[in-house]
């Protein structure tokens, strides 16, 4: 089993920063990869940003060069660091994990990019 837990959310303005952690515990050596995804009202959720076990990075094209995907070293905290948030990147993003052939997800942290 694996629990995430995501936090930083919040709201902000066009052009500014925010980051996003989630803590990752239980049989963390069985997760193959992190992700984020993110869901807006109304929309089906999407992915956002994904690091593999080996720590490759990968990004959909909406937020690639804007967002980075990272994680400490004991691979306990995943974060996603945001730069130039636009309206559009308002949504509720959540952490997603890999293990085997079971995936498992967070509760979801609120953006809001608003001016």
């Amino acid at each position: 089993q694996v629990q995430l837990v995501e936090s930083g959310g919040g709201l902000v303005q066009p052009g500014e920063s925010l980051r996003l952690s989630c803590a990752v515990s239980g049989d963390i050596f069985s997760i193959d990869r992190m992700g984020w995804y993110r869901q807006a009202p109304g929309e089906q959720r999407e992915w956002v940003a994904r690091v593999t076990r080996g720590g490759a990075t990968n990004y959909a094209d909406s937020v690639k060069g804007r967002f980075t995907i990272s994680r400490n070293n004991a691979k306990t905290t995943v974060y996603l660091q945001m730069n130039s948030l636009k309206v559009e990147d308002t949504a509720v993003y959540y952490c997603n994990a890999l293990a085997t052939t079971t995936t498992y997800w967070g509760q979801g942290t609120q953006v809001t990019v608003s001016s």
